[in-house]
């Protein structure tokens, strides 16, 4: 067909390719739009890395990380049997294409595809690993290896192994575990304990309420370890330098009287277990009345109090 002379041609492909991907809507909408970003060439791609990497031009890293965006799709689809949302992985699966498209060299022979998978790759795995459970299953980078590793094989090994419901299992047999030791060039330990990692499940400490008002049993309730707890141990130790220095200083701001009775009605205890002397026998002593005793006891018991008020 014809234009008549004079009627302006559009242009099919949009010249800012972000238009293309919907600002709101569902997961769907994203990935078909993503989809529909043109490809680019060997030639732009070249072009666009050189741009951003001499003059640090953001529109060109723009369109390096639209045109491999429908990549970190692919990718993050393969990780949907963790559990986790789709859009999460896809959306770390963007930062690893940012962080690539940062660091991507055109003078290195190499497509950015093949550079961005490695930093998609390891966005993604590091999300799973901090998501997939509360308590990491894995820190190492060995230990991060064998993770991804031996889940995907144990899945083969469920593909190829013909048994029926009667004797499904999950856990591995001692063959599998000496084929994935060897496959993977790691310790039969190390794969037992990742396989125990990965079978055992998250307990909440402190459970919530249950629906009517009573609080659930936790392990928290037995884990608990008061005597350790650091307001207690300063508490005890307190109550310890108090119960000797603190003591020792009180009674010595006493007079040789006033001590010794204090020291004989609460301090001193007999070989049957009973208390020191009475108010009346440290009254014969004295030559006084067992009133006057005991006024000279409440007397020195406030100047102890005041002593040991001070010291602590």
């Amino acid at each position: 067909m014809t234009l008549p002379s004079g009627t302006a041609t559009t242009t099919l492909a949009p010249t800012n390719p972000w238009a293309l991907v919907p600002p709101l809507g569902n997961l769907d909408a994203y990935i078909s739009a993503v989809n529909r970003l043109p490809l680019l060439t060997h030639e732009e791609e070249q072009t666009y890395a050189r741009k951003l990497r001499d003059h640090n031009d953001v529109d060109a890293a723009g369109r390096l990380v639209m045109s491999h965006l429908r990549l970190v799709v692919s990718i993050a689809r393969q990780y949907l049997g963790y559990g986790l949302p789709h859009g999460d992985l896809i959306q770390e699966g963007n930062v690893g294409l940012m962080k690539a498209v940062k660091r991507f060299d055109p003078d290195q022979g190499v497509r950015l595809v093949s550079y961005a998978m490695h930093w998609i790759k390891a966005e993604i795995h590091e999300y799973i690993l901090k998501n997939w459970r509360m308590v990491k299953v894995a820190t190492t980078k060995a230990q991060r290896k064998l993770f991804f590793n031996l889940r995907s094989m144990k899945q083969g090994f469920k593909a190829d192994a013909a048994v029926d419901a009667a004797t499904h299992r999950d856990t591995l047999s001692e063959q599998e575990i000496d084929a994935v030791a060897t496959q993977l060039n790691v310790k039969r330990e190390e794969v037992i304990e990742m396989e125990t990692r990965m079978a055992g499940g998250d307990v909440l400490l402190d459970p919530a309420p249950s629906d009517d008002g009573e609080q659930a049993f936790g392990p928290i309730g037995y884990l608990a370890d008061a005597s350790h707890e650091p307001t207690a141990m300063i508490e005890s130790r307190q109550r310890d330098a108090l119960a000797t220095d603190g003591i020792a200083m009180a009674l010595a701001r006493l007079d040789d009287r006033s001590r010794r009775i204090v020291e004989e009605r609460w301090l001193k205890v007999n070989d049957d277990g009973t208390g020191g002397m009475t108010l009346h026998e440290l009254a014969a002593v004295y030559g006084v009345s067992a009133e006057r005793i005991r006024q000279i006891e409440v007397a020195a018991m406030k100047k102890m109090k005041t002593a040991l008020v001070e010291y602590a």
